[in-house]
């Protein structure tokens, strides 16, 4: 009988208000599969050790995933990794938004696993903006501050300094696990 445990691992910045009160723009990130080989389980720490195809060693906490006592040394892991950027222009007297929040599920009895999400909701002002380059700067909360080159101009040239804007950030990991071969 093949064992999978697929534990999803996100970290999400999610818009506070509706779409409709400001233009949005989604940046595409990154998707890339990586494959790795269990080195160490630890189930009392919950804690797996992976030896990457690369051969680094990367020890990963699993706080969510059920059924991690099965996972043995020699187990191959599949993690696909994702993540974009969300960018919602403010509508005028709109309040700012400085959230977090964190969710975990367990997965079901016939596909075993685990879910862990982080929420975060944050309003920043663009303090410079470089049509040339392109490029980007952005204040928020707390002193943060950002700064970027832009690949679409056409949406850079919709924002002007002084602008409000909320930013969503998403990362998620997918992991499946497949028992070695005897």
């Amino acid at each position: 009988m093949s064992r999978t445990i697929a534990i999803m691992f996100a970290a999400c910045t999610v818009l506070g208000a509706t779409t409709a009160q400001g233009q949005i723009k989604t940046i595409a990130g990154a998707h890339r599969t990586e494959v790795a080989t269990v080195e160490t389980v630890d189930v009392d720490k919950r804690r797996v050790t992976l030896r990457m195809a690369n051969g680094h060693l990367r020890s990963v906490d699993v706080p969510e995933a059920t059924r991690l006592a099965q996972v043995k040394v020699g187990d191959r892991v599949q993690a696909t990794y994702y993540d974009n950027i969300i960018i919602r222009r403010k509508a005028s007297g709109e309040a700012d938004v400085d959230t977090l929040q964190a969710v975990a599920t367990t997965g079901s009895s016939a596909q075993p696993g685990g879910t862990s999400a982080t929420q975060q909701t944050v309003t920043a002002t663009v303090e410079r903006i470089d049509l040339e380059a392109p490029a980007i700067a952005l204040t928020g909360p707390r002193q943060w501050r950002y700064e970027s080159k832009v690949q679409d101009r056409n949406a850079l040239a919709q924002l002007a300094v002084g602008d409000r804007v909320d930013i969503t950030w998403t990362d998620a990991t997918l992991v499946s696990v497949v028992p070695a071969a005897k």
